[in-house]
């Protein structure tokens, strides 16, 4: 965990320092490479490259990678390692004012857990046509009678999210 909060700690202090007198899309560039450094984890282990950070305050404050086949739970998406990490760090289980930066699109279960966070903005890579739940298959976020509503911006270095994605499906059928 130390060395994991270092690496974190240290590419939010890059991150800000390179956005310091740029735009919000340099920052939120930054935080996606991160996440695609997060997706490797996940490719290397095994599992479906997707990576998934939680910003507040401009400082990760939680980081996930997808678990499920080596931890035997289907919960064990990335965005659900980071809210966790997020709420255990941040001391809340609201993380009122935080962005999600992830490298797929969310799918309901992942969306659900974001609302429950009250987590402010989403920021993905790769658009998923067979789950997504933030517009690719249905829009939870634009359901008006649901409680919490999040900006959401995707397609964020999506070329490079569906380039993990590729690479590792056409491992497996090798």
């Amino acid at each position: 965990m130390v060395l994991r909060e270092t690496r974190s700690m240290e590419i939010s202090k890059q991150i800000a320092a390179a956005s310091a007198a740029g735009t919000e899309q340099e920052a939120d560039a930054g935080f996606m490479r991160r996440a695609l450094e997060l997706a490797g984890q996940a490719a290397a282990a095994g599992e479906v490259p997707v990576g998934a950070l939680i910003v507040h305050g401009g400082a990760i404050v939680g980081e996930g990678w997808n678990r499920p086949i080596g931890s035997v739970d289907a919960s064990a998406h990335a965005e659900i390692g980071a809210i966790r990490e997020a709420c255990q760090r941040m001391g809340n289980y609201r993380l009122t004012g935080a962005t999600l930066y992830v490298t797929l699109e969310p799918c309901v279960m992942c969306v659900g857990a974001i609302m429950h966070a009250r987590i402010a903005r989403i920021v993905y890579g790769a658009a998923d046509s067979k789950t997504g739940a933030c517009g690719s298959v249905v829009d939870l976020f634009a359901e008006e009678r649901l409680n919490h509503h999040a900006a959401v911006t995707g397609g964020l270095l999506a070329d490079e999210s569906v380039a993990l994605l590729r690479a590792f499906f056409a491992a497996r059928r090798r």
